[in-house]
């Protein structure tokens, strides 16, 4: 089922079936032939299964990471992207506001939250200004060509 060579619970199955088969006579053939395939379509599906579980895993973790995902995975102006930036922000917010504090005080805990304020704040008018998103999609036209 993969690139490594034929599955070996399939093999036997098959050869299973295929001495079944002998043992029984061509009148059962079909229902036979169903039933390996069932177990084929089982197997399928969960492969199939098992590779979108880890492909939606990885795409959060490069969300959670703070790096920018695929450009399959990255729906623009989705809510995907407006939450990624909202969880990074409270979660990176509080170990910094921790060492802002501790190493400036009040006014190190301004610097640090009006950073934050202004990162969200930037991302919110790049969503909101057609001015800001025409130029986006213009570089990203002009990098996509690069980076098939």
């Amino acid at each position: 089922m993969d690139a490594r060579g034929p599955d070996p619970e399939l093999r036997k199955e098959l050869d299973a079936t295929l001495h079944t088969r002998g043992e029984l006579g061509p009148e059962y053939e079909s229902e036979l032939v169903d039933s390996f395939l069932e177990k084929v379509d089982r197997r399928l599906d969960s492969v199939i299964e098992r590779r979108v579980r880890r492909a939606v895993a990885e795409r959060q973790m490069v969300v959670v990471g703070g790096a920018s995902p695929s450009r399959e995975a990255a729906v623009p102006g989705g809510p995907g992207a407006v939450f990624g930036l909202a969880a990074v922000s409270l979660v990176l917010a509080v170990p910094l506001s921790a060492i802002a504090a501790a190493n400036a005080g009040l006014a190190g805990l301004v610097v640090c939250w009006a950073g934050i304020f202004g990162v969200n704040a930037v991302h919110a008018a790049h969503r909101r200004l057609p001015w800001l998103r025409s130029r986006r999609e213009e570089r990203d036209a002009a990098a996509g060509d690069w980076d098939d």
